[in-house]
C-alpha cells in the first residue's frame, strides 16, 4: 500500500457544514494525490512519535489551511479524500467541544448498534476525551491500520448523527432555525459514515486513489 511521491508540499477549513457537500472544486486531483499518499508513507517509514504528533496536530493549527486547500475536494475514492475526512472531525471538535461531546452522549444514548463501541470514546464523555477519541482515530490512519481508523471514524459519524437528530428534536418546539440547522448536521454526518466506510472497502482491495 505504498507509492513512490516526492517530499509533500502542503499548501482552510471553513465551517465543517459549509465544506461537506459543497461543489468547492479544490486543489488538482494530481497533487492531491501526490501529496497524501507521500504524507501516509513517509510517516509509516519513519514511525517517529514526534513526526506522527505533528502530522496529527495539523489538525487544531494553520496547517489545517494548508491541508484544505489541497484535500478538501477529493471523494472518498482517494486516499486524499479519506484522510481530509479524518481531519475534519478532528477539527470541528476542536472548535466546539462541549458541543461535540454533547452530540455523542446523545447518539450513544439513542443508538441500537454497536456504533459507540466501534468508536470507542472513553467514559465518561468528556470535552476532553472526545477530542483524544478522534485524535486517536487521525493517528490511527498513520500508525495503525487505515481501513480499521475509517471504519471507526464512520463509526463515529453515525454516533453524532444520532446526537444531532436527537438534539434537533428537542429544539423544534423552541428554535425552527436550530432545529433545521442540526437536522442537515445529522445528515451530513450520515453521509460522511458512509463515505468513510466506503473508504475503508477501498483501502482494503487496494482501490483507493
Amino acid at each position: 500500500m505504498t507509492r513512490e511521491h516526492p517530499r509533500p508540499v502542503l499548501q482552510p477549513t471553513a465551517s465543517f457544514d459549509w465544506i461537506i457537500g459543497s461543489d468547492e472544486p479544490g486543489a488538482a486531483h494530481r497533487i492531491a494525490q501526490e501529496t497524501s499518499w507521500a504524507l501516509l508513507d513517509r510517516v509509516r517509514a519513519g514511525a517517529d512519535p514526534t513526526v506522527v504528533e505533528r502530522v496529527v496536530g495539523l489538525a487544531s493549527g494553520d496547517g489545517i489551511d494548508d491541508i484544505a486547500e489541497l484535500w478538501a475536494g477529493e471523494g472518498t475514492h482517494s486516499l486524499a479524500g479519506v484522510l481530509w475526512r479524518l481531519y475534519l472531525l478532528r477539527r470541528v471538535v476542536s472548535a466546539d467541544p462541549e458541543g461535540s461531546a454533547e452530540l455523542f452522549r446523545r447518539g450513544a444514548a439513542a443508538a441500537q448498534t454497536i456504533d459507540p463501541v466501534v468508536a470507542g470514546a472513553a467514559e465518561p464523555v468528556t470535552p476532553l476525551s472526545i477530542s483524544e477519541l478522534c485524535d486517536t482515530i487521525l493517528r490511527g490512519a498513520f500508525v495503525g491500520d487505515v481501513g480499521d481508523a475509517l471504519d471507526r471514524a464512520a463509526s463515529y459519524c453515525q454516533v453524532m448523527s444520532l446526537g444531532s437528530a436527537d438534539l434537533a428534536d428537542t429544539r423544534d418546539a423552541h428554535d425552527d432555525a436550530h432545529a433545521a440547522h442540526l437536522t442537515t448536521r445529522a445528515l451530513r454526518y450520515a453521509g460522511m459514515a458512509q463515505e468513510l466506510h466506503a473508504g475503508a472497502r477501498r483501502w482494503r482491495d487496494g482501490t483507493l486513489a
